[in-house]
């Protein structure tokens, strides 16, 4: 059984806890199946609270697949719970991602 097998068999006996969630978000995310991964990263976010990092997740699921406004709105939210959580050189490597996004997409 491999690691997405494992978490795919915890979330059908837990389907309420969301750090499953989180962990079929990275898993599906190493695959590259950002649609999938992105389904269970805002599961997760919608059930606890995130110091940023899941948000840098979803932010790079919606820009590979092409949902720019969404990773924009996404890194703008991941900013502000990386301030809240006191993670300062998080937030300025979304910041520089904001910006790179804007730039590059014309937002």
């Amino acid at each position: 059984m491999n690691r997405l097998e494992y978490f795919l068999e915890l979330l059908k006996k837990n389907p309420n806890n969301p750090m499953v969630h989180y962990s079929l978000a990275l898993e599906y995310f190493k695959e590259k199946d950002y649609m999938k991964s992105a389904e269970h990263m805002e599961t997760y976010l919608q059930m606890q609270e995130d110091e940023g990092a899941g948000y840098k997740v979803l932010a790079k699921c919606y820009e590979e697949l092409g949902e720019y406004e969404k990773a924009i709105q996404t890194l703008q939210e991941g900013i502000q719970k990386a301030i809240k959580h006191n993670h300062p050189s998080m937030a300025e490597e979304m910041r520089s991602w904001l910006e790179d996004l804007k730039n590059l997409y014309s937002f």
